[in-house]
């Protein structure tokens, strides 16, 4: 991809060259628009649940920009002559409850015959330009915040395999369906420097992108990580996705860790999520203000992780 040239339009703010979470685009009078698109292949078995799920991985990257989400279309692959269309209909209702629980409407959409089924939503947001949240304006001596627990990859390749702790199971899936709508609304009451949202790439990638935006690095407390459950023990038994490998490979060389962090440990902090949470810095100040705000009205608790250091050698450091 670094190989694709795109002549850079001066209404974007943010683009394609920016590695942010969303588009970007000035309207005028201080308005940006704000936009992305997400989809995947079912996380979950039940076809309402993963409709749901993907709805709000969708909406997620608005939520890290800070922004409002406007409307939404769906987008779906479907093989619409060997499952049945009943299972449709429940992806497409998952999706429709979500939107609504985030106070928009889903709007129309593409769908397209495709032997194995994927769902997700572009979703338009707006946002005030003095409002934006961005990756790329995290500063030295910032608390680093994490609203969802890790490990909703590895659960879900447990769950493949016939290997997945049923309460685990549930877990998961309240946290993939559960909004950063929350947790975006706090960033703006409190006031934060920077945030992203943590999914495919994982922890140790997602963060990466925020310190290498902003020419920083970060030490994160590995003690303090928050996990779901049975997570630990399910990677023990080398259930680990795809994803969640290369994601450590591509990020190992540009991570100190410390001499009493596992191999099991390391790939856990690399799980490559699905709907996870936000990524937060913010002055140490508001980090506890956040929490508190946060956490009285959330069942799933945000945790300060680690903080942002002047740049070093290493991107991240984790002890």
């Amino acid at each position: 991809m670094s190989n694709l040239k795109s002549k850079r339009d001066e209404r974007i703010l943010v683009g394609y060259d920016d590695k942010d979470d969303a588009a970007v685009v000035r309207l005028g009078d201080g308005r940006l628009l704000v936009q992305t698109v997400d989809f995947f292949t079912p996380i979950d078995d039940d076809p309402y649940i993963f409709g749901q799920i993907a709805a709000a991985n969708s909406l997620s990257d608005i939520y890290a920009m800070g922004a409002k989400p406007l409307f939404a279309l769906n987008i779906i692959g479907f093989p619409i002559n060997t499952l049945p269309k009943s299972d449709l209909s429940k992806i497409l209702q998952g999706g429709i409850d979500k939107a609504e629980e985030a106070g928009i409407s889903i709007v129309g959409g593409h769908s397209v015959d495709d032997p194995e089924p994927k769902y997700g939503l572009v979703v338009t947001g707006e946002i005030d330009e003095a409002k934006l949240i961005t990756n790329s304006t995290a500063k030295v001596g910032d608390k680093l915040i994490l609203t969802k627990p890790i490990g909703t990859g590895i659960i879900a390749t447990a769950v493949k395999r016939g290997a997945a702790d049923s309460k685990a199971v549930q877990a998961s899936a309240k946290s993939m369906a559960t909004l950063n709508k929350l947790a975006a609304e706090v960033t703006q009451s409190v006031g934060v420097n920077a945030a992203t949202d943590v999914t495919g790439f994982g922890l140790l990638g997602h963060l990466a992108e925020m310190c290498q935006a902003s020419n920083v690095s970060a030490n994160i407390n590995y003690a303090d990580l928050p996990f779901l459950p049975t997570v630990k023990a399910t990677a023990e038994k080398g259930i680990l996705p795809g994803g969640t490998k290369r994601n450590f490979n591509f990020i190992k060389d540009k991570v100190a860790f410390s001499k009493n962090i596992s191999e099991i440990d390391k790939l856990l902090c690399a799980d490559a999520q699905t709907s996870g949470g936000l990524l937060i810095s913010l002055a140490p100040e508001k980090a506890e203000e956040y929490i508190n705000e946060f956490n009285k009205l959330s069942d799933i608790k945000a945790v300060i992780i680690g903080e942002i250091i002047a740049k070093n050698k290493n991107i991240i450091s984790v002890n």
